[in-house]
C-alpha cells in the first residue's frame, strides 16, 4: 500500500510506480520474493506480472508537494475502504510508510494508538490481515540511508515468510 500515484510515475504510465524512483526499489523487490514474475523495464508493457499481489493507495490523485494531506487521505478512504473489501483473500498488506500505514489503520476503523508505525513492525490487525510496515520506498529515504535495499528485503522476506506458515 503505497501513499499517492506519483506525478511522474502512476500519472503518466497507469501502472504504480511505474517510473519513479520507488519502482526502481519496487519492482526488483517484488520480482525477488516472487509477488511479480517477467521484466522490469519502467514501461507499463515491460511484460512484468504481479504474482498474488496488488498495488495501491491510500490516496487516489497526486498530492501537493508529494504528500498527502489528513483531509484528503479521509476523503479518500471510502474507495480504501472499498479496494481492501473487495479482496476476500487478502491476508498481508506491506504499507509503504508511515500516511499509508495510519490510513489502512483508518480504513479498519481501529485506533491509530494500539498499532504504532515502525519500519519492519508486525501488526495483527485482528480481522485475518497482517500489516508490515516499511519506511517508504522514495528517493529521498534511500538516499538518506534512512531505508537500504537490505531494511526494504527485510520486510518483504518476512511478509513472505509469513505467508509461507
Amino acid at each position: 500500500m503505497g501513499l499517492a500515484p506519483g506525478l511522474q510515475g502512476a500519472n503518466r504510465t497507469g501502472r504504480p510506480f511505474t517510473g519513479d524512483w520507488a519502482g526502481d526499489l519496487l519492482y526488483p523487490t517484488l520480482l525477488e520474493f516472487g509477488f511479480a514474475k517477467g521484466t522490469y523495464d519502467a514501461r507499463p508493457d515491460d511484460g512484468l506480472e504481479l504474482v498474488d499481489c496488488m498495488i495501491s493507495n491510500v490516496v487516489r490523485c497526486v498530492p501537493p508537494q508529494n504528500k498527502p494531506t489528513g483531509p484528503e487521505a479521509k476523503l479518500c478512504r471510502g474507495f480504501l475502504e472499498a479496494r481492501l473489501a473487495a479482496l476476500p483473500n487478502l491476508s498481508v498488506i506491506i504499507s509503504l510508510g508511515r500516511v499509508s500505514h495510519e490510513n489502512v489503520i483508518s480504513a479498519y476503523g481501529l485506533k491509530r494508538s494500539a498499532f504504532t508505525f515502525a519500519h519492519g513492525a508486525e501488526h495483527d490487525l485482528g480481522n485475518g490481515i497482517t500489516l508490515f510496515d516499511s519506511y517508504h520506498c522514495s528517493r529521498y529515504n534511500t538516499n538518506t540511508g534512512r531505508l537500504t535495499e537490505a531494511m526494504f528485503h527485510d520486510v518483504f522476506r518476512a511478509a513472505k515468510e509469513y505467508l509461507s506458515r
